[in-house]
């Protein structure tokens, strides 16, 4: 299916108008874009110049559920995209966990869920994208062809060589519901070879397995999540109104949900952290709306928090320990999952923790490599995510729990995702994130320098 001439007629006044915004910036002033929302967790510095202006690059062009692809625009949502996508029975091939992660947002600053053992990541299966870069071009990238420099640095690198405008995704078909079978293990050592019997079969006790993630409650309650296609189902549950599906894994070994709900399953309650406004209270969880127990609903009030400081100062009055928040995702080798959990578990107080195995995506030529988040081809990773805050001690420093992170999951050989706080020194950061990679894109793609580079973005939150 191609795009017809008119929504292409009305994608090019959009880009036009981005172009135009550009142009608005005065030479010599960094470009950002002009965002009222973000599902990035480090705070960053007040524009002091007009932004890119992406407010209405949010359309799915077009849909081709013959091909397996779909065209769309860079700020649309995974949630906008899954919709007119299941309307013809496919879906991207990874469908990051929150309805409002966007496209380009998932390809420059990675996402993850639990098809990612077969798919990889998002960026993975983009065939091509145009990109207004910081020299204030429009280019279209491709792996092996135009621009394969920018197609290959684009990964992980937070907007900083430039911003998707258009992208082509490949996708896959769907069937009606997901059957859930949640595994129970009572210690960490048997994660690593569970995961990889998994991952390597595609099946458990003889059924398939089409996607695969899990929760660790403690080091003796550690679950993994079977997810099976289903043409039909006995029931379906639904978790989007008062039951709590993560709290489902530790009462029932099966499930099932339609595929919507499935790949929602975890935004009504942003996983466990909607426990922080005691939405998982029954009592508050009859009264607040279905409609608005959602991911993005309780963004703004973490930005309203980060903005007026109301909870810290009342938690300061009680005599409560200011906090550190420890909100991140790091990809762990499978052999070294273990050891990360057993020091996680034993250093901070976080839990429960998410696990998501994840292999690039080989398509029968090897898989590509990432310069800026060189992960190896084959190589089994989990990604182990946690999200809270941590106590800071009387004689620390807000930073400390992330920093002794950062240390543990380099000591492993993994790798930590960027969309929140990084205390890296600049050295051991380029190190860690392709440097010579980042520079030469930099210097092609935008060589005056005009959007912040990664490092300032990640760890100066410039």
């Amino acid at each position: 299916m191609t795009v017809s001439t008119e929504v292409q007629a009305a994608h090019v006044r959009r880009v036009e108008a981005l172009r135009r915004s550009y142009d608005a910036v005065p030479a010599g002033h960094p470009v950002r874009l002009a965002k009222r929302t973000s599902n990035l967790f480090r705070p960053r510095a007040e524009l002091a110049t007009p932004g890119l202006d992406v407010a209405h690059l949010t359309h799915v062009l077009s849909v081709d559920p013959v091909v397996l692809t779909a065209e769309v625009e860079g700020m649309t949502t995974y949630e906008a995209l899954v919709e007119a996508t299941l309307a013809v029975g496919c879906m991207p091939l990874v469908v990051p966990q929150l309805r409002t992660i966007t496209i380009g947002g998932a390809v420059t600053g990675l996402g993850i869920e639990a098809s990612s053992f077969r798919n990889g990541l998002p960026h993975e299966s983009v065939l091509e994208m145009d990109v207004l870069t910081g020299a204030g071009d429009l280019v279209t990238a491709c792996p092996d062809g135009p621009n394969g420099d920018l197609f290959a640095a684009f990964p992980n690198s937070y907007g900083s060589l430039g911003y998707a405008t258009r992208l082509v995704i490949q996708l896959e078909r769907v069937h009606a519901y997901v059957r859930l079978r949640h595994v129970r293990l009572t210690e960490l050592s048997g994660i690593p070879e569970a995961i990889h019997a998994i991952v390597t079969s595609r099946e458990y006790e003889g059924e398939p397995v089409d996607f695969l993630d899990g929760v660790v409650f403690s080091g003796q309650e550690v679950y993994l999540t079977l997810g099976t296609w289903a043409d039909s189902a006995p029931y379906t549950s639904d978790y989007s109104g008062q039951q709590v599906y993560y709290r489902s894994i530790q009462l029932r070994s099966e499930d099932y949900l339609t595929i919507r709900d499935y790949l929602w399953r975890w935004d009504t309650d942003w996983f466990w952290c909607s426990r922080a406004f005691g939405v998982q209270r029954p009592l508050v969880r009859r009264l607040w709306p279905d409609a608005l127990k959602r991911s993005d609903v309780y963004w703004k009030i973490i930005r309203f928090e980060n903005r007026h400081h109301w909870w810290a100062r009342l938690q300061q009055r009680r005599g409560e320990p200011a906090q550190e928040r420890v909100v991140q995702d790091v990809e762990i080798p499978i052999d070294r999952t273990a050891d990360f959990l057993r020091w996680f578990l034993g250093t901070v107080p976080i839990d429960p923790i998410w696990l998501c195995p994840l292999v690039l995506r080989d398509t029968g030529g090897g898989a590509r490599r990432w310069p800026l988040y060189p992960l190896e081809p084959g190589e089994v990773y989990v990604n182990v995510g946690f999200w809270s805050t941590a106590p800071i001690l009387p004689s620390g420093q807000d930073g400390d729990v992330n920093r002794a992170i950062e240390a543990e999951v380099s000591r492993l050989g993994g790798h930590k995702s960027l969309y929140s706080d990084a205390y890296y020194d600049e050295r051991t950061f380029w190190d860690l994130y392709g440097g010579d990679a980042y520079r030469a894109a930099k210097r092609v793609h935008d060589p005056e320098g005009r959007l912040p580079d990664l490092y300032s973005k990640a760890v100066r939150r410039r």
